[in-house]
């Protein structure tokens, strides 16, 4: 047995190897593709996780200082407040990726 019969055999293999991966050109991800109602459920998540971090951190401070409504209500507030700028920012998020991809769109059409 030749040195050359093993590198002959890996060469063919590599060529075999690379003419399956140029067959089956992959198409556009699935999961990079986001559905408007994993958006919004996205949203919602962020804002709920506000609320609640938010009466989270308020009730313990009430507890730790015996001053039950006050933090939890102010807390909660702070919370709310959190979520929605979380969610606006991810609407804005959104909003320029789809410029971007219209834009591009354009430029390809052009």
């Amino acid at each position: 047995m030749s040195d050359t019969e093993p590198d002959q055999q890996l060469k063919a293999l590599e060529a075999r190897i690379k003419a399956a991966k140029e067959a089956q050109e992959p198409g556009p991800r699935m999961d990079e593709h986001y559905s408007q109602a994993q958006l919004a459920w996205r949203m919602v998540i962020e804002l709920v996780a506000g609320l609640g971090i938010g009466f989270g951190m308020g009730y313990g401070l009430d507890v730790l200082f015996g001053t039950l409504p006050v933090f939890m209500v102010l807390f909660t507030m702070l919370g709310l407040a959190a979520g929605v700028k979380t969610m606006l920012r991810s609407a804005q998020e959104i909003q320029e990726k789809k410029l971007a991809e219209e834009a591009e769109m354009k430029d390809e059409g052009a």
